[in-house]
This record gives C-alpha cells, sequence and structure tokens, in this order.
C-alpha cells in the first residue's frame, strides 16, 4: 500500500526521460534539419534536450532539483546502457563515460550562456554548429535548430513545475522553426 509512494519519483523520471528521447529522435530533426543520423547526432539531440528541461526544472524548489538531479542519473544510465549495447566493456566504460560527462558539461554551459539574456542571437547557432554539426559547417541548419531550441525553451518556460514534475512536458513541434533565407 505504501509502496507507489516510493516508486512515484522513477515513474516521473521515466516519463520525463521518456517524452525527451522520443522528441530528440523526431525525424524533423535528422530529415529536414540536417542533423546528423548517427550515434554521435542522436547522442547530441537527447543531451540538447536533457539541458532544456534541467534548465527548466533548475527553476524551481528542492523538489524540482531532485527531480532534476534523478533525469540527469537516468541520461548517464541510459549513456551506460547504450555504450554496453555498443560493445563498450567493463575496462572501457569509465573512460567514455567520462567523456560523454565532459561532453555533457561542456555542451550544458555552451547552450546555457547561449541562452542566456545577455548572448546574441547567433550565440546559440553557432554553439550548435560547433556540436550538432562539426562535420558539416552547415550554418542555415544552425540557425534552424537555434530558433527550434529559444521555442522549445520558451514553451518549456511555460509549463508549470507542477505538471513536469507529475512527468507531463510537452515539446514544440520541431516543423514550424525554418531559417529564412533572404
Amino acid at each position: 500500500m505504501i509502496l507507489p509512494l516510493f516508486r512515484r519519483p522513477g515513474r516521473t523520471i521515466d516519463a520525463l526521460y521518456g517524452a525527451i528521447v522520443a522528441q530528440a529522435r523526431a525525424a524533423h530533426f535528422y530529415a529536414e534539419m540536417g542533423v546528423p543520423d548517427t550515434v554521435s547526432g542522436r547522442f547530441d539531440m537527447v543531451l540538447l534536450h536533457v539541458v532544456l528541461v534541467l534548465r527548466r526544472l533548475r527553476q524551481g524548489e528542492a523538489k524540482e532539483r531532485a527531480l532534476a538531479q534523478g533525469l540527469f542519473d537516468a541520461f548517464c544510465r541510459d549513456m551506460d546502457h547504450n555504450l554496453r549495447e555498443m560493445g563498450i566493456g567493463d575496462q572501457g566504460l569509465p573512460k567514455h563515460m567520462q567523456r560523454v560527462g565532459e561532453a555533457f558539461y561542456g555542451r550544458a554551459q555552451a547552450y546555457e550562456a547561449a541562452l542566456g539574456a545577455d548572448a546574441g542571437e547567433g550565440a546559440l547557432a553557432q554553439a550548435l554548429a560547433r556540436n550538432v554539426y562539426p562535420d558539416t559547417a552547415n550554418g542555415l541548419c544552425a540557425v534552424t535548430l537555434a530558433r527550434y531550441v529559444r521555442k522549445a525553451a520558451e514553451v518549456l518556460g511555460t509549463q508549470p513545475l507542477a505538471a513536469l514534475a507529475g512527468g507531463v512536458m510537452s515539446f514544440p513541434e520541431p516543423g514550424f522553426h525554418r531559417a529564412v533565407t533572404e
């Protein structure tokens, strides 16, 4: 009878992380926005969405910040699991997880700074070009993705923290953020 009370945070984290992964896998990112459909490209899209949700949860109180930590832990467990599925053994796993952590914190810092009030419009596109599109130098795709990221941050910012704490969250459709060329 009391056990469901202890399972709730896990279900909430699973729901949030599941929504993040589902959004990161949206075909539009790969087919229309030019995100490389590779392990690295998919990693970057999951990481980007995790950063956006963590950013929103950190605006809350202790309960939401604890949920943010649980969400980050779920991300790390998922990366660990995926690395093992790709054939990384116990001996090499710590080195690969260290790289995952470095990538996460480096990108999170860059995206947070670029989304900040003092950042110029091009800062986010530059950060995305550097991280998501490192081999293509596709500035137009980076601008389009930056518009989506700003909209996603805005949409997440309007969602009540209580809804997120209940495992309910939504992202904007990625297809409505095309860059305009003139």
